[in-house]
């Protein structure tokens, strides 16, 4: 797979040559599939959320600090950055203490066979070489519109189609056949979403047919449901949490516009009630949990401590707290 994405920067590839190539991927790794993957994965405990220039922010976290007055709240750094900006000082202090990450995309459609050029797969290869990130995930929508742009960040979120949900599976598939990690999609943000399927069964679909783990933001879920007019948990009976390695938690904000009033994702500490709900409820069935990510990157360390002390009890009882325990990884 590695070798067809790299052709002419820019140069589309037909989607039927991809299934082909996605087809003859999984047949020579019958004995190879998710399930069997997923336990070579570590257990990174809870961790820190970062992107490029947050510790700018006066009122930043500070990360070091974090890891040597509480680490049981920081196991590990998730890098959230762009191939063309690279790592900033924040990251790189943790990167030279040899200390676990994972790596956050912020600039592929995964979707678009396009955004697949050889410099970007060229670049993401030497970033990925410096962090060794326990694996790739990142927010499964649309991060820019039209070609790629420096710092664009722009960020929609995917067509709910089970049309859709293939195109999504093969770029996924695509990235880990290109990185040799695993990928795991994430559910974005957003308050209008299009589509004819629930948000959890778009996800369950990709999961299925790309083969992988997923992402599971409880913040992202509990503003899709209210935007959808659903209660929170809509849509978590049956619906395959094994596949749930990473989670992520933060605050949400109300704001509004001309009458119209939405839940912002802003990361910061004011965590929804429906948020702390699901994150129980997926921490209790998800068994494959491997990571879970407090967003506050942009909060002070006083303010963001309590917090983690809550999510700390919201995920007590649960396997992927044992775990944690067993490894050393919690208080």
């Amino acid at each position: 797979m590695a070798g067809a994405l790299d052709g002419t920067v820019g140069a589309p590839r037909r989607l039927d040559h991809w299934r082909d190539a996605i087809a003859e991927a999984w047949q020579a790794r019958v004995v190879d599939r998710f399930h069997q993957r997923v336990t070579a994965l570590p257990t990174l405990g809870v961790g820190i959320s970062t992107e490029y220039g947050a510790a700018q922010s006066t009122a930043a976290l500070d990360v070091q600090r974090l890891r040597r007055e509480a680490p049981q709240f920081a196991g590990f750094l998730e890098l959230g950055t762009e191939v063309l900006k690279g790592f900033d000082p924040q990251a790189e202090a943790w990167l030279d203490a040899g200390l676990p990450t994972t790596y956050h995309f912020l600039d592929i459609n995964l979707d678009e066979p396009e955004d697949f050029d050889t410099a970007w797969l060229e670049g993401l290869r030497q970033l990925l070489d410096r962090a060794k990130p326990a694996w790739l995930c990142g927010d499964a929508g649309l991060w820019h519109f039209g070609h790629r742009e420096p710092a664009h960040m722009l960020l929609l979120p995917p067509i709910l189609t089970d049309e859709a949900a293939t195109e999504l599976a093969e770029g996924i598939v695509a990235l880990r056949e290109a990185t040799g990690r695993e990928v795991l999609p994430e559910n974005p943000p957003g308050h209008v979403f299009l589509g004819d399927l629930h948000l959890l069964d778009f996800f369950a679909r990709v999961c299925d047919r790309a083969d992988t783990g997923l992402l599971l933001d409880c913040a992202h879920l509990a503003i899709y449901q209210q935007a959808a007019g659903h209660p929170p948990q809509t849509g978590l009976d049956g619906f395959p949490l094994e596949r749930v390695v990473e989670m992520h938690v933060a605050g949400s904000s109300l704001a509004e516009h001309d009458g119209f009033s939405w839940l912002e994702d802003d990361h910061g500490l004011d965590v929804l009630p429906e948020t702390w709900a699901l994150v129980r409820r997926v921490a209790a069935g998800a068994s494959e949990l491997r990571a879970v990510v407090l967003e506050c990157e942009r909060n002070s360390l006083e303010d963001c401590l309590p917090v983690y002390a809550l999510l700390d009890q919201q995920l007590a009882g649960s396997d992927f707290a044992v775990r944690c325990a067993e490894l050393g990884l919690s208080s």
